[in-house]
């Protein structure tokens, strides 16, 4: 089995592929405090109370938008599963060009994003990630990686208003039943949910006129499922796309 790691800013999410099934997932906070070995221990806790052999893990593969901890995590792996780990970043086969002037600065987790995305449709793809920030990932009908958006994430845009302006409310971000708010918490989840999803649509409108293609629109992370539902443009949901391209990644490299 092949563990994955996908770690973000706000969250780590690992999983456990079985051949192509992903046979468990889990959901952390990412904390640059923790040490390798406080890592190593929750792994291996979270694994055992699903009754995962720890020696049926073969290998792990991993990509890190946080490079305080990268060596954390992957000491963590080495030292607790006993197995190295296939970190994407440069010098490893994506088997996806990159169209970036600077290829390094794409993010390991937008080319994770993309290699699955192209997989599972086989042409012209956008990659919507709800995660800290939202991104935009525009894989070409060649399987290029062009390039994309990058927008502050749901939360982000949520604590702002909170932060800065002194008479709203830390609300919760669910979708009220109208868009015209009766109170004041309404009126910020209505802007928040229906805003963000205005936002996502005009922003692939203007995507697909500049790929000149009809790519498909999935969408990824943590608040994909909310916003999906009011999105005109988006298709389809995948939860685990990032794991799935880091899988696919890791057998490109053995």
């Amino acid at each position: 089995m092949i563990l994955v790691v996908d770690i973000g800013n706000t969250n780590i999410v690992f999983g456990l592929f079985d051949g192509d099934e992903i046979v468990c997932d889990w959901r952390i906070g990412t904390d640059k405090s923790k040490t390798s070995d406080e890592y190593g221990l929750l792994f291996r806790e979270l694994l055992q109370f699903r009754e995962i052999d720890l020696k049926s893990i073969d290998g792990a593969a991993i990509s890190c938008v946080v490079p305080t901890i990268l060596g954390t995590i992957t000491d963590a792996i080495n030292t607790y599963f006993n197995v190295d780990s296939t970190v994407v970043g440069p010098g490893i086969k994506s088997g996806m060009p990159i169209l970036y002037h600077n290829p390094k600065e794409v993010g390991a987790d937008r080319i994770c994003n993309g290699v699955a995305a192209f997989e599972k449709y086989k042409g012209s793809v956008i990659v919507v990630d709800f995660g800290t920030a939202t991104t935009f990932d525009c894989i070409s009908e060649k399987g290029e990686y062009m390039g994309g958006t990058i927008t502050p994430g749901l939360l982000i845009s949520a604590e702002a208003l909170y932060r800065e302006a002194s008479k709203l409310p830390r609300v919760e971000i669910i979708k009220p039943e109208n868009v015209i708010g009766k109170t004041t918490v309404e009126s910020m989840q209505s802007g928040i949910v229906y805003g963000y999803a205005g936002l996502v649509d005009g922003i692939v409108e203007n995507i697909r006129g500049e790929m000149k293609t009809n790519p498909n629109v999935i969408a990824t992370g943590g608040s994909a499922n909310l916003i999906s539902s009011e999105s005109k443009a988006i298709e389809s949901v995948d939860e685990f796309l990032t794991l799935k391209g880091l899988k696919l990644i890791y057998e490109r490299n053995l």
